[in-house]
């Protein structure tokens, strides 16, 4: 067998049986963070875009838009995936040379999932595989140092669900999984310098791209079965070589995912976290900051700390925004949170952030280096006007997988999130339904879904 028929044996040997009560809760909980961060992002400018085009193309109408309106399943897999990434406030998983944002098949999943009338089981079964696909290949496989982005493990990662949630049988989920993983090996220059609108459509496209390639596979297309290890593949262009034994491989990785507290990239968390607490403890102003310097891990530092990935005080645009650590801790300081409303335009643009954000240093240290990714370490030291200089370090925050998130915490971001396009009825009856995930058929939950409303 080549490495993808043992992926995709793996994929097929798979079942909600197999999944403990611990990680059902896990995986529950980053259905409804999802789910939240695109209700929320439903006015987003790309969003919208992405919503005319559709309705300019139509499709079959299979499959359900949050929001309302049904399309293709792969245009649907683009338009859910959208909204989930586009706030940048879901889920994460680090490992020691990669990022990933493993909600980020969730749009796709549930797309096959209601194509294939399947039940709640079975589409948390499928997620949990794409889960585990995507982190352990970000383990094993990283690929950013390379100069490839983090959604070309996804590439595996979204069409083993994909294939898991259409019941695809083991030698067609392997020929999905090689057209997948050869068509969709995308650059890293999407997350470094200028950052566009692409950062967030980065990973929906390929959701797209890899919803298409199922379903070849499944009317019978074959692909190159030794992506992997086959001359001129995955390994011997990219990765380099690298072994999982899937043969041993459970559902669990869920489990060492992380959530965001903060609107923010997921390595700025443990920061903006600290600067809130001294905020609180301390009593400082913004106008008494003389400098702000930030030691941190040499991956937080090289892609919003300025390092590698590009200078981080020009901060011009929401994409800019959220990837900048001086902006992130400026309006913090300024605004006592970091939601989507620090990302408005002219709050980007004020003349206080910009200040503020210049006055801050960021730099990475080898201590911390070496900690990461079994922390998620920082030192904040604040120099105010009046002489006193402020130090907090910290380790985590509430959301990292060593200080978790709790259902109530997740329930009141949902919430946060969605009030402004759903009545108080239906966030009851979401909640419900993700609560109750085991008993349901998906397609209750995307009428539910398809029941916000798009201003």
């Amino acid at each position: 067998m080549t490495q993808v028929e043992q992926l995709a044996a793996f994929v097929g040997r798979t079942s909600y049986d197999d999944i403990s009560d611990a990680v059902r809760s896990q995986l529950k909980i980053r259905v409804l963070d999802a789910l939240g961060c695109a209700i929320g992002a439903v006015e987003g400018e790309p969003i919208q875009l992405i919503r005319t085009l559709i309705d300019d193309f139509g499709g079959a109408g299979h499959c359900t838009m949050i929001g309302g309106g049904k399309t293709s399943p792969d245009r649907a897999a683009f338009y859910n995936s959208a909204l989930v990434r586009y706030l940048d406030f879901n889920d994460s998983y680090l490992a020691k040379g990669e990022t990933c944002h493993p909600s980020d098949n969730l749009g796709a999943i549930l797309a096959a999932a209601e194509y294939a009338n399947q039940s709640g089981r079975e589409f948390l079964t499928a997620l949990a595989v794409a889960y585990q696909v995507q982190c352990r290949l970000s383990d094993v496989a990283p690929v950013r140092a390379k100069g490839f982005d983090h959604t070309t493990q996804g590439a595996y990662a979204v069409t083993a669900g994909v294939s898991k949630a259409l019941g695809l049988d083991e030698t067609k989920t392997a020929n999905a999984l090689a057209i997948g993983g050869t068509a969709f090996n995308a650059l890293r220059v999407t997350r470094t310098g200028a950052l566009s609108q692409w950062k967030g459509l980065a990973y929906p496209n390929t959701a797209f791209g890899c919803m298409h390639a199922t379903f070849l596979a499944m009317r019978g297309i074959t692909g190159p079965l030794e992506v992997f290890e086959g001359n001129k593949g995955f390994m011997d262009t990219i990765a380099g070589q690298f072994k999982i034994d899937w043969s041993q491989e459970d559902l669990g990785r869920v489990t060492s995912t992380i959530l965001k507290r903060y609107n923010a990239e997921i390595h700025s968390q443990s920061a903006i976290e600290g600067i809130l607490e001294m905020k609180r403890e301390c009593g400082f102003t913004a106008t008494e900051v003389t400098r702000i310097e930030i030691e941190i891990f040499d991956v937080a530092y090289h892609i919003i700390g300025g390092g590698e990935e590009g200078d981080k005080t020009i901060v011009r645009t929401k994409e800019e925004a959220d990837h900048s650590l001086p902006y992130l801790i400026a309006v913090a300081v300024l605004d006592d949170r970091v939601m989507p409303e620090q990302y408005k335009p002219d709050r980007i643009l004020s003349h206080d952030v910009q200040g503020l954000l210049k006055k801050i240093l960021v730099r990475p240290t080898e201590a911390y280096s070496l900690r990461f990714p079994a922390e998620m370490p920082c030192r904040i030291t604040v120099s105010l006007s009046d002489s006193r200089v402020l130090i907090k370090e910290k380790k985590d925050y509430e959301g990292f997988y060593t200080n978790p998130m709790r259902w109530e915490t997740v329930v009141q971001k949902f919430e946060r999130l969605s009030i402004p396009y759903t009545e108080a009825s239906m966030r009851l009856k979401i909640v419900d339904a993700v609560a109750d995930m085991d008993s349901i058929q998906i397609a209750y939950l995307v009428r539910l879904l398809s029941k916000v409303q798009v201003p």
